[in-house]
């Protein structure tokens, strides 16, 4: 099982409240802003004279580029002569302006805190500066606050993309769930907009869902990864967790497997001897003949082990009799009174020696019959229509199986597809 890394801090909006809120970041003083505001297009702006006073030292280090120190110092006098909504205002983006350069988040917090509640005409987009606190607390760690102030954002218009963020302040906090439910929601609404889902979104739900035993989430995520970026990689992960959350065995690990092999994503020794297990060499011996070879030739499998030179040796005497056995298994399964159990068989035998046609045939016919499993069946005759090619056909097929089948179905749906064909890379 393949896990990735976590994401690290937010940080884009840390020059962005300039563009947000209609004020110079470079600070310039009141008195000229509260000049241009006088035009008839702009906003009027009221600044107070005790504020202008303080302002003042802000404004000489500045033109003569002094240093933060300075500026640093004579905070406590300007934020003591505020009075208007825009002496506060202005206060709150200087604050927040030293603690950028002084890379004090604090500050940072706390001076646009004070912008959001100036009520200042200077407040072109409040939701821009909500969602600049939510990410400064964020990077803060203050997990909860992060999503407070995110929603609020939302509420407040921010069109921003805001679920990242979101979906990692329930993560960081320990609340799986909630973020698994916001990435969810998130990636659904990107595809019915016919947008590209970020892949470290589907890398890192699978991985967070999967760690936190959330089987259901984990596998969807893990099928959408496969469906958006299909490689091998993401096809591995697709068919281990459906195998590690599904606890298939028999018959259903066998068609997990044969998934699995026309994917090329038989990676391990315990993939291959899985499949010879599952598969039965006294039972299906000429495809067993061939997973023993491919193991072979994929350095997998070593022809001197116990377990393979067994199965080996079962399935290799068995091939010719089963060979010469297929005509006569076909003509049972085609008279009128052949039952469930013989038309399976016979589906069953055509699609392990590559005769996906005559397997359709007889996988077609069984569903008609009393007692017969219909989920294993439908599998089975949706894996011959795809060996065939007629991936649509085959993903109505997959489409109709139920109960615990239904995750290995959904599996070969997407791989019809993709049109059956294997990722490259």
């Amino acid at each position: 099982m393949t896990f990735f890394r976590k994401p690290g801090a937010v940080s884009r909006f840390a020059l962005a409240i300039a563009l947000s809120t209609g004020a110079a970041l470079t600070l310039a003083a009141p008195a000229q802003a509260a000049k241009k505001q006088e035009q008839p297009a702009g906003p009027k702006t009221e600044f107070s004279k005790p504020f202008q006073a303080a302002y003042k030292p802000f404004y000489d280090v500045i033109k003569a580029k002094g240093d933060i120190t300075t500026m640093k110092a004579n905070l406590p006098a300007l934020q003591a002569a505020a009075q208007t909504a825009d002496d506060k205002f202005t206060a709150g983006q200087t604050m927040y302006n030293i603690g950028l350069a002084s890379k004090d988040l604090a500050m940072q917090r706390e001076g646009v805190a004070q912008m959001i509640a100036s009520n200042s005409v200077l407040i072109n987009d409040k939701g821009t500066l909500l969602y600049a606190s939510a990410e400064l607390a964020y990077n803060s760690k203050d997990y909860a606050a992060a999503r407070t102030f995110t929603q609020q954002a939302i509420a407040a218009g921010f069109t921003g993309d805001t679920d990242w963020l979101l979906a990692n302040a329930f993560f960081n906090d320990n609340q799986v769930p909630g973020g698994i439910d916001v990435l969810d929601k998130a990636i659904a609404k990107k595809v019915a907009a016919g947008q590209t889902v970020p892949e470290d979104w589907l890398k890192y739900g699978f991985s967070k869902a999967y760690n936190a035993n959330l089987d259901a989430q984990a596998g969807k995520f893990a099928l959408l990864y496969a469906q958006l970026y299909p490689t091998r990689a993401s096809w591995t992960n697709a068919i281990s967790v459906q195998r590690n959350i599904g606890g298939f065995d028999g018959q259903e690990l066998l068609d997990v497997l044969r998934l699995a092999d026309r994917t090329g994503t038989l990676q391990t020794e315990r993939d291959y001897v899985d499949y010879i297990s599952a598969v039965d060499a006294r039972r299906l011996p000429g495809e067993t003949q061939r997973i023993i070879k491919a193991g072979i030739d994929a350095g997998k499998l070593q022809k001197s082990d116990v377990f393979v030179s067994e199965a080996d040796k079962i399935s290799a005497g068995r091939v010719a009799a089963d060979t010469a056995d297929l005509p006569k298994l076909a003509a049972d399964a085609k008279a009128a009174s052949a039952t469930a159990a013989t038309l399976m068989a016979a589906g069953d035998a055509f699609l392990s020696y590559q005769k996906p046609v005559d397997a359709e045939q007889f996988y077609t016919l069984a569903l008609a019959k009393p007692g017969v499993d219909t989920g294993r069946v439908l599998t089975r005759l949706g894996i011959a229509q795809a060996d065939q090619g007629k991936y649509a056909e085959a993903q109505a097929t997959f489409a109709k199986v139920q109960g615990p089948r239904q995750p290995i179905a959904q599996l070969w749906a997407l791989y019809a597809a993709q049109g059956g064909k294997a990722p490259t890379q």
